[in-house]
């Protein structure tokens, strides 16, 4: 007499599972860094104009592995940065399409405005935790 066939599970995919505990981070991120534009306490100035960078770094890592669940964890930190590096030199470029974009609190959000070197060290520190936390999310089995 055969076997009877077990039923197939429902436990979804390593990958599935990876974009199901992004999918919960992102929207976290996202309050949280948004929240650090609109934030008036003690140090608003430095919440509103740099702390954001940080958030802004791991947003996007978690986005660019959700999307890519198979790239390495570092080539999308490193990517992330370098590719946020680009747009805060293209904050040196006015042009006219440029700035009709960035007059959308959004767009601005995205390509900021305003060209700071002081930046770059939250872009850092943003690429680290977010290294660290896809670390965190990606199962060993997965990276």
């Amino acid at each position: 007499m055969k076997p009877m066939p077990q039923p197939e599970t429902s436990d979804p995919t390593p990958t599935a599972r990876l974009r199901l505990r992004i999918a919960v981070a992102i929207p976290i991120t996202v309050a949280v860094g948004l929240g650090s534009k609109f934030y008036s306490g003690p140090g608003a100035d430095w919440a509103n104009n740099s702390l954001g960078g940080v958030f802004y770094e791991v947003f996007w890592q978690l986005a660019v592995l959700f999307c890519l669940p198979r790239v390495s964890i570092r080539r999308i930190a490193l990517g992330v940065f370098i590719a946020t590096c680009g747009l805060e030199f293209l904050q040196l470029w006015q042009a006219p399409f440029l700035e009709a974009l960035r007059a959308n609190f959004f767009a601005r959000t995205v390509l900021g405005s305003t060209f700071a070197w002081s930046d770059f060290p939250y872009y850092v520190i943003g690429s680290v935790l977010g290294w660290a936390l896809l670390t965190r999310l990606t199962p060993t089995d997965e990276s």
